[in-house]
């Protein structure tokens, strides 16, 4: 089994649930309809990886940056940012259809992790940063999402059993696009949207 670092603790995830649809801009930038419900799909244990891939078995690959959140001891205890990656022709395809999205989300190296950050409150202000070859190309913070992180702990847990270490993706804001090859992906996280905002973690993967 695979696994994520809290602390300089390795933690295994038995499963990494993801939120579908969860920042308007996003919603709109796809051409899709704001959802009655929270949309949530599973990635497996077996989806993570330390590689940042561009393509999946001649496929082409989007990024998408994501909070993340592990659950431990009945809440979210820790954090991270993440990236959530989708092969985005075949997902269209599939939703065409009305078919699950599995082979377009759940694909081996489709989920990968920065370190996690022990936090004491998951309604914290925090936002998050991606560049890629130095420009900034997402941006996101909890204010901006259609359901907040305890909402999402709290509509999951009436119906999925959540194990310490699993993992909870929160949804992309706009800026998803393609992966290109060889470049530089660097994530920050900090509490806070001002200047003297408290940075939690900065992380890189060099996509290959």
């Amino acid at each position: 089994m695979k696994s994520v670092v809290l602390d300089e603790k390795r933690i295994v995830p038995t499963k990494i649930i993801c939120i579908g649809r969860n920042y308007v801009d996003h919603i709109h930038e796809l051409g899709n309809d704001i959802p009655d419900d929270m949309v949530v799909f599973l990635k497996p244990n077996s989806a993570m990886s330390t590689v940042l891939l561009s393509e999946h078995q001649g496929e082409a690959l989007h990024y998408e940056t994501e909070l993340c959140f592990m659950f431990q001891d009945g809440r979210f205890s820790s954090v991270a940012i993440g990236l959530d990656l989708t092969k985005r022709d075949l997902q269209s395809k599939l939703k065409a259809k009305g078919l699950p999205w599995e082979r377009a989300k759940a694909f081996d190296g489709a989920a990968l992790f920065s370190p996690f950050v022990a936090i004491d409150d998951a309604k914290a202000p925090l936002h998050f940063t991606l560049s890629i070859n130095d420009n900034l190309v997402q941006e996101g913070h909890i204010d901006l999402m259609i359901y907040k992180p305890q909402t999402i702990l709290s509509e999951l847990q009436a119906f999925i059993s959540l194990d310490d270490g699993d993992i909870v993706m929160t949804g992309t804001p706009k800026g998803v696009g393609s992966i290109p090859a060889k470049s530089v992906f660097n994530v920050t996280l900090s509490r806070g949207l001002q200047a003297s905002a408290e940075p939690l973690l900065e992380w890189q993967w060099l996509s290959v």
